[in-house]
Parts: structure tokens; sequence; C-alpha cells
């Protein structure tokens, strides 16, 4: 265990911990100055890549962003998703994570249960890649969503979930979409963190999707504060540039290079 992650478990019931979401060197450099996890999450399927699920994300793709995004972090702890179907078995998630690790320089994965892989959280703990576990609403492997936990009897079950997932060697846990008592139960009843995601103010710590919350996903559920418009913002600049460019405008002398070195 790093000394990233043995910071980050410090916290637990100290400081909340904040998490966002990074595809590219430019943004990770500004979240890594201010959250504790950057994450790269297969999210980037709906946000870049324009897909309805998070299953058409491959491992070359994963890898791809998390080299650009490992770039710009320094500080922060850096955690990348293992896509769907990366981790079907021990000998393919084993062969996986070490590829991730080896070409991305990453802390951590995170792996989605399915309330039956936790030997391979095991096994990977046990070869010294840290694991960041997940439950509650795990897009990758339930079509409907659902509040869960919105009873006792689901809530003694995802507790017993989690601390599977704890006993496996996870140093965290996500805890997406649960009901606030059953938010609070797993929490208080776990020693690592746990980071929530439309799972209440009860969880050690916070993560949303970075282009949700600065408004340009255009997906907005009632878990997601927007903190800015960029879409408007962005729009309004394109629309200042063609409009200089159509009434020449853009590009004045100002701007011409006269022999300078430019960027191809």
């Amino acid at each position: 265990m790093n000394n990233k992650i043995k910071n980050l478990v410090l916290k637990k019931n100290k400081s909340k911990i904040t998490s966002l979401t990074a595809y590219s060197k430019p943004i990770a450099k500004i979240l890594d100055k201010h959250v504790d996890i950057v994450l790269v999450g297969d999210s980037m399927a709906n946000v870049l890549y324009g897909y309805k699920g998070t299953h058409k994300i491959n491992l070359r793709n994963i890898i791809q962003h998390s080299i650009s995004v490992k770039k710009g972090v320094k500080k922060s702890l850096l955690v990348v998703d293992m896509p769907f179907g990366s981790y079907k078995n021990i000998n393919l998630a084993l062969k996986n994570a070490k590829k991730i690790f080896k070409e991305t320089k990453c802390d951590a994965v995170k792996i989605e249960s399915n309330k039956k892989n936790f030997k391979i959280i095991k096994i990977l703990v046990k070869n010294k890649l840290p694991v960041m576990g997940h439950i509650g609403f795990t897009p990758q492997f339930k079509k409907k969503f659902k509040i869960e936990g919105s009873s006792k009897k689901e809530e003694k079950k995802i507790l017993k979930e989690a601390q599977l997932v704890e006993k496996a060697g996870a140093f965290s846990i996500v805890l997406e979409c649960l009901s606030p008592n059953a938010a609070k139960l797993v929490t208080n009843n776990l020693t690592i963190p746990t980071i929530g995601i439309g799972s209440s103010i009860y969880c050690d710590g916070q993560i949303l999707v970075t282009d949700d919350m600065l408004g340009i996903s255009g997906f907005y559920p009632k878990f997601v504060k927007k903190y800015a418009d960029l879409q408007t913002v962005i729009e309004k600049a394109v629309k200042k540039y063609t409009r200089d460019v159509k009434f020449k405008k853009f590009p004045t002398s100002n701007y011409f290079l006269n022999g300078t070195k430019h960027r191809k």
C-alpha cells in the first residue's frame, strides 16, 4: 500500500474525501490541485464516446486516457476503472490489471462488485495491485436503475456485500445510489472509507462525473449539483469566434506569427 492510499484511509472519520473524474491531462491537472482522488472512469463511454451504457469501452480506451490523465496528476490518488469484460475470471483480471498498472502508472484500479468476484479483489491485492471496490448500482452488471437499500432486508444484504469487499482487501469502496440509511450503515460498519455518488452525506467522501457537475454532459440526475454551466460559456465563445472569422475580425495583425515558432 503506497503512501497516497495510506493517507486516504486515514481520512476516514477525520475529513471528507473529494473525488472527480478525468479523461485528459488538462482536466486532470486542474483537479489534482484540489481533490483527493482522480478517477479515470468508464463513464467516458457516455461522456466522450456518446454510448448509452459503459459496456463498449475497452481496455485500450481506458489505458490511453489514463496515460494522458497521469501526466496531469502529481499529488492526487489516481484510480482507473477496469472496464466491462476485463475481469471475467481471476487469470484475465490479473493479466489486465497488471497491464493497466504497467502502462498507466496508476495507484489503484476500481472493480464493480457482482456479489461473487470477491476472490478477484483478493488475488489482485495479494499481487500488490490495490483495489477500490464499488457496490450499489453497478452499471457494468445491472441494467435497471433503482435506489438500493430501501428496506431493512436490503440494507443487511448491502452491508454484507460491503464487508466481503473489505475482507477481500479493498482499501476503499464506492457506494452508488444507496438509500441514506444503507449508506450510513455501511460507512459506520467498515474500517475503509466509503465514497458516495447519489448516496447521501453519510459517506466518508463524494465523487461526481466532472462533466456532469460542470454542466457539459447533458446528464443531470437529482444527485448531481451543477457547479457551472460550461455549455453556455462554450457556446458563447464559439459563436463569437465564428462571427469574428466571418467578419474578418480574426486573425488581425496582432495574431500574425511574423516568423516566430508555432505549433504544427
